[in-house]
Order: structure tokens, then sequence, then C-alpha cells
């Protein structure tokens, strides 16, 4: 008999164009040699030219798909993506939090690609008192770095204080994200930081506005890489190299932004 491979839940919204949320988080994990399991908490109509309506599922619907995935099958690892609400994002992080051993990759998404809302005002403090103490590893964009904390980061120093800024909501760890940095360099850069350790990741900067559903991928493939039982540097390190293959091999699709390729690496 085949063994089982490693357990991942992403509890996310989905993304009718395939490109990001719960549709990206499982092609990642599929990629990645792990089983995905998903929580829906909210459906987006939504393309390649951004999100053109969001609804979200009631609280008592995502508790149910929590426990049923967790209580019978169990989980090895956690991923969070869109949660919305304030409610949600409370609901989902007192699970978590009744979740132990498993570790938990919370990427804080407040916008889709084109701009548009994906996390209500009111719900941006739960996300700093609620979601990120639960955290193993938070995920943040600079964009969502400013949401969270008001900073407004434009270069390397700036990240630092980002990782200070974040890492003291709770979580174990901070991936401060330098994609939105400000000016036209070769090489994209990250920081990831427990406080003490400094890891900075640089990968090249590719020419191809097809990225959309790249912070989903990169929450979904640490979680994967957690599950494996990687340590969170080197599971970052695993991430940021799948997806940067993928952000490489993005296509087009639609008339808008297309989707980076899931599947990079079997084509």
């Amino acid at each position: 008999m085949t063994s089982r491979p490693p357990l991942v839940l992403t509890v996310a919204g989905s993304d009718s164009g395939g490109g990001a949320g719960i549709q990206a988080d499982l092609k990642t994990m599929l990629a990645l040699g792990v089983h995905g399991m998903s929580v829906l908490t909210a459906v987006t109509a939504q393309n390649s030219r951004g999100v053109q309506g969001v609804w979200e599922l009631p609280v008592e619907a995502v508790r149910a798909q929590y426990r049923a995935v967790v209580d019978d099958i169990g989980v090895q690892a956690v991923k969070t993506g869109m949660l919305a609400s304030a409610a949600l994002v409370e609901t989902v992080a007192e699970l978590l939090g009744g979740t132990p051993g498993a570790p938990v990759v919370v990427d804080p998404v407040g916008v889709s690609k084109h701009g548009d809302p994906l996390l209500a005002e009111a719900a941006l403090d739960s996300v700093r008192t609620k979601l990120l103490p639960v955290a193993t590893v938070a995920t943040p964009n600079l964009d969502e770095v400013t949401q969270l904390t008001g900073l407004v980061v434009e270069d390397e120093t700036g990240m630092r204080r980002a990782a200070d800024a974040i890492l003291a909501y709770g979580p174990r760890w901070a991936l401060i994200k330098g994609g939105h940095l400000p000016g036209d360099f070769a090489e994209v850069v990250d920081l990831l930081t427990d406080g003490t350790e400094e890891h900075w990741l640089y990968a090249p900067k590719h020419d191809n506005r097809h990225t959309h559903g790249t912070g989903c991928t990169l929450a979904s493939a640490v979680a994967s890489g957690l599950a494996k039982g990687l340590a969170v540097p080197e599971a970052v390190r695993e991430a940021k190299a799948y997806v940067t293959g993928a952000i490489a091999a993005g296509f087009a699709l639609g008339s808008g932004i297309g989707p980076v390729d899931h599947g990079w690496r079997t084509r």
C-alpha cells in the first residue's frame, strides 16, 4: 500500500479564475507532494481583471468544515489566506489555537493583486490580536505590512522595522516579502526572522506581469515544507525557489493579469 503523504489544510477563499485562493493552494500542495485539504471561507467572482463580488460563508459553515477535517483526518500544517471579516478571523484563530502541534502559516490577505479589498477594515484588529499570535510564520507583503502596522517600507532597513512590528503581534517568525519595494532591481529580496536569526533571501526578478496568486502560493509552499518536517528557514527557502519558478513561468489568461504556473516543474 502506498504511504500517506503529509497533510496540509488551507483555510481561505475561492478564486473562480483558479489563480489564487483555495485553488492556488491546492495546486501548490499537489505540486509539492502533500495532500491538500480545504476550509472555504468565502466565494469570490474573480477573473484576470479583478474581483467582481465576494460572499462570505457563515461562521458555522467554516467551523463545521474545519472540525470535519481535523477531527477525522488530522493535519500536519495549516495555511490561512482570505478570512474576510472579524467574525471569521476570530473563529479561525480559535480553531487554530485548539489544534496543538500543527504549525500555522498566516498569509494576512488584505487586497487582491488587482487592488480589490478582501479583508474588512474592522477585521484588522482581530488579525493583530487573535490570528497573528497563533502563527508559526506570518507572510505579509509590504502593502499588508502598511495595513497592519502603519509602516511604509521603502528599503531593506524598513523591512527590518516591519519584521519587528509584525513579530510584536506574536508570530514566531515573520517573512516580510520585498517584491513591492520601489526601484528597478535585478533581484527580489525577502526577510525571514524570528527576532534573533535573520535570513535574507534573494531571487532573480522576472519581467513577467502574470503573477496572480504569488502570495497564496508562497504561503502554501511554506506550509507544505513544514508538514514534511522541515525547519522554518529551510521550508521558506524551498518555498521561495518554487514560487520563483512559478513566477518565471506565469502565463497570460483572459485580458488582465494571468496566474503563476503551479505546475512549472512538470511541464
